[in-house]
């Protein structure tokens, strides 16, 4: 069957584009809009687009730098059988039977698919009908279990459906904003600049959050709670509340309803000094938190992975929702609880059933929602029952219940909990396909197929951001190579299955209106996620479809989803702390970086993302280091019962004692080290199936080396260095290598590649260094000491791309007196912390906006804003 794709703007024979195409960004849930110009046969300008109603023209750092990502390198671009290079119909044909072969022999649970929020809606909705309505299983779950299916069941207990009743417009309307377990300020930046502009004309912003992160440094009121405590600060909430006599008695009595017990469970253990002491934090702060929410009708809560990756997340949101639904703040301009998701398209997966506990278009596995989403598809049979969340779906494959697996768009050997034991599953599994754009991830390494999947830039369809609105994601590139989306790769072996004629799909304009037809199919107030007058138009509808947010204001009239159209009251309990364990004394928090996405296969790719953190930090209290002997930038070992991996130090104030906090985004193909999703228990919430990666129980110790150093490459080293420690970071014309080792620093030479070298040893100080030239360029060079100094990156980094290397390339700078930036602070405008202390000092820069008037740093995504007050608080402090 062709595909068909949508036509690109003809290119000038300078090779510029003739328009600017109308998209959305890769990365998070806020959905932002791009006007993306081609410039080249792989290259293009990104700005923001402002007319569109998530960003209205504004970018964080990461989608600011989206063109940096749109090469070819790395990409998987012909399918794979084994190590082998195949064609389509070979590898398709392949796949198709012994899918087909399995099920027959061993019945349709015996094969799943895991999916992922980086898949477009159609991609989706097309697996989720081959596997649900054609398989007849429901073992289809997406990586989005890991992130939000916590607020999924949470809304489901509630409302009865899957709503999030609220929209970024709610947040100008708020006169107090509350952040739970979200660093908005680094993890949706463009949601945060939206909040700092509400609170510079009044709002009031709280922050809950065990860290001081960037976020919590611009707050009115930063509460640090103890990790998990959160279904107790909200219970103390509505208890507070309720004896202040600020519930919506009406709205309650006319819209809610209790269990007869609900109210009697908040009369014990919920006072203010019980769950100051329950919370670990001071009553002042939290009196003034329940004051402040109390007497603040219009507030927004908006909450995140914090709330939701625990083992009672549930429980957690429900407290949230409980506390906005009895005291009426739902429904209303600038009042909603809004779960604010991770992943660009988490929302659409949620729409079309993505997840194993969801049938399709909202729908439960309710037998009338069966017969009827099984009339709709035509197919010969329809999943009985929920299937296997993503961490009992991977625990089954390890005991040899799913014998075949299809992995999309996604890298679960790095990012699952207890991701070692994920592998030895995955190497267990008699047939493992994963689609996906690079050829070498590190769950590619156990598969039996690959198949070469779409990027974004040649992706074509439909994503919907936290706030339900619904975007077009263009392509903007021809399809490279031989990849395919992942709708028609589905398709085409759901027709070799059998089923040509329910995925005889040409076009993704094709899938949307059958989506669309579903989504309506019945639906006369039945639920409130429906789509009507979204699938007309034809393929010219489709493509010129603008924005959109489906559901209106949801919840406005006081109807909810429910049989009798009243919310639920959902009784939640804390549960007690766990007890402190001798062997794993303190608790492991994971999460994300500013400028990194998930495993780095696209933000690596980019120069300047990669120097923001271009090393996997375990972030430790002062006091916790002072106490185990760990060094501010030396090296340690996290270890929890799972496995142990090794980090560089970061010392600071931002965690509470005992507790450490690692980011998610280092793989076996970029670090020896910073391997967090090894760390984290297999345990799940057990109502949403999300896996707990919030507070693990872990140990710390620090890591001796004898010798530490960086090594710089204009190609890709012959392989990759044998020593303790070793991170990989792409750079201009080239990539760094951060290096330290405790055995003879001797093994690096077999990085080196072939060439006139050049060399100078300091045997006092132990330090070699050593530069490799190919007709007089540097290719390669090697900086390693014992005792000595090793030089600034930036200047050698620079002479990568040098036509003639400089002949003090072995001093490692430039002759005369040369300053370095520092950290990368502002990754924007490419700005370090050195060059911006500079500028403060030297201009006498009195606050932030000062230091944008003159440099521009925080001009742009903002991300760095906090950053920047930290610093002009710094040298204030000096001066004084």
């Amino acid at each position: 069957m062709p595909l068909v794709t949508t036509p690109l703007p003809s290119l000038s024979p300078e090779g510029r584009g003739l328009a600017a195409i109308r998209t959305t960004c890769a990365y998070c849930g806020v959905g932002c809009g791009i006007s993306a110009t081609v410039t080249g046969a792989r290259s293009v300008t990104i700005a923001g687009d402002p007319d569109h109603p998530a960003n209205h023209g504004r970018l964080c750092s990461k989608g600011t730098h989206l063109g940096e990502t749109v090469g070819l390198e790395g990409r998987l671009l012909h399918p794979m059988i084994g190590n082998k290079r195949a064609g389509w119909d070979k590898a398709l044909d392949l796949v198709a039977r012994r899918f087909r072969d399995t099920v027959a022999q061993h019945g349709p649970n015996s094969v799943a698919f895991y999916v992922s929020g980086q898949l477009l809606t159609e991609d989706y909705y097309v697996a989720n009908k081959l596997m649900k309505g054609f398989i007849g299983s429901a073992n289809i779950d997406t990586n989005s279990r890991l992130c939000m299916s916590s607020a999924v069941a949470g809304h489901v207990r509630a409302f009865g459906e899957d709503v999030v009743p609220a929209s970024y417009d709610d947040l100008d309307a708020a006169d107090l904003i509350v952040l739970v377990g979200s660093n908005t300020a680094w993890c949706h930046p463009i949601v945060h600049q939206r909040i700092r502009a509400r609170c510079e004309a009044g709002a009031k912003l709280v922050v809950i959050d065990p860290r001081r992160t960037e976020t919590a440094a611009e707050a009115n009121l930063h509460l640090a709670i103890r990790p998990g405590s959160d279904v107790a600060l909200m219970n103390g909430a509505l208890a507070w509340c309720r004896e202040a006599g600020t519930l919506d008695e009406r709205f309650i009595a006319d819209h809610v309803t209790a269990p007869e017990d609900f109210w009697d469970t908040l009369s014990d253990g919920h006072d203010l000094w019980t769950v100051a002491r329950t919370c670990d934090v001071p009553a002042s702060d939290l009196k003034r938190f329940y004051e402040l929410f109390a007497a603040t009708p219009r507030t927004v809560t908006l909450f995140s992975q914090g709330i939701n990756q625990s083992l009672a997340g549930t429980d957690q949101v429900n407290a949230i929702l409980n506390l906005h639904l009895a005291t009426g703040r739902i429904g209303k301009p600038g009042a909603a609880p809004f779960s604010i998701t991770g992943q660009p398209n988490a929302m659409g997966g949620r729409e079309v059933g993505g997840l194993a506990t969801t049938l399709a278009a909202h729908m439960d596995f309710a037998a009338e929602n069966r017969a009827l989403v099984q009339r709709f598809w035509s197919s010969p049979t329809i999943a009985e029952k929920p299937g296997l969340k993503a961490v009992d779906l991977f625990r089954a494959v390890g005991e040899g219940r799913i014998k075949a697996l299809w992995i999309m768009a996604t890298n679960p050997a790095v990012s699952m909990p207890d991701a070692g034991r994920v592998r030895e599953a995955l190497a267990a599994c008699p047939f493992v396909v994963v689609s996906d754009v690079m050829a070498d991830i590190d769950t590619g390494a156990f598969a039996h197929v690959r198949l070469p999947a779409t990027a974004w830039g040649e992706k074509d369809g439909t994503v919907t951001n936290s706030e339900r609105m619904i975007s077009r994601q263009r392509a903007l590139f021809p399809l490279p190579g031989e990849a395919k989306p992942d709708w028609w790769i589905v398709s085409q072996v759901a027709r070799r299955m059998g089923w040509k004629s329910a995925f005889a799909y040409d076009r993704p304009a094709d899938i949307w209106r059958e989506h669309v037809r579903l989504a309506n199919y019945r639906n006369v107030g039945r639920r409130l996620f429906a789509l009507p007058g979204q699938g007309g138009g034809g393929n010219a509808g489709y493509e010129e479809m603008a924005p959109f947010r489906w559901g209106g204001t949801p919840f406005a009239d006081g109807r909810f989803a429910t049989p009798d159209g009243r919310a639920r009251l959902v009784p939640v309990a804390q549960k007690p702390a766990p007890a402190q364990l001798t062997r794993w004394p303190m608790t492991l928090n994971t999460g994300r970086y500013r400028d990194h996405w998930h495993t780095m296969t696209r933000t690596g790719l980019a120069p300047k993302l990669a120097r923001h953190r271009a090393e996997p930090l375990v972030e430790v209290h002062a006091d916790d280091a002072v106490r185990l002997g760990l060094v501010d930038g030396g090296l340690a070992r996290v270890a929890t019962p799972q496995g142990d991996s090794v980090y560089r130090v970061s010392v600071g104030e931002g965690q509470r004692p005992g507790e450490l906090f690692v980011p998610i985004h280092w793989t076996d193909r970029t670090s020896s080290g910073g391997r967090t999703g090894l760390l984290p228990r297999p345990l799940a919430d057990p109502i949403s199936g999300q896996p707990g990666f919030k507070a693990t129980p872990a140990s710390i110790v620090a890591v001796a080396t004898r010798w530490r150093g960086f090594a710089l490459f204009a190609d890709e080293p012959k392989r990759s260095p044998d020593c303790l420690w070793a991170t990989r970071v792409t750079v201009p014309a080239g990539s760094l290598w951060e290096l330290a080792g405790d055995a003879d620093p001797a093994v690096l030479d077999a990085m080196l590649p072939a060439g006139e070298r050049i060399e100078a040893v300091d045997h006092a100080r132990g330090t070699r260094r050593v530069a490799v030239l190919a007709q007089g360029r540097l290719v390669a060079a090697l900086f390693v000491t014992e005792t000595g100094e090793l030089p600034a990156r930036d200047w050698l980094i620079g002479q990568l791309a040098e036509p003639q290397a400089a002949p003090s390339l072995l001093a490692g700078r430039a002759p005369g007196v040369q300053v370095d930036r520092g950290p990368i602070v502002c990754t924007c405008f490419d700005l370090g912390l050195r060059t911006i202390v500079a500028a403060i000092r030297d201009r006498q820069l009195a606050d932030v906006a000062a230091i944008g008037a003159a440099i521009g740093a925080g001009t742009n995504c903002g991300s760095c804003r906090p950053a920047l007050a930290r610093l002009i608080a710094e040298e204030k402090n000096d001066a004084a």
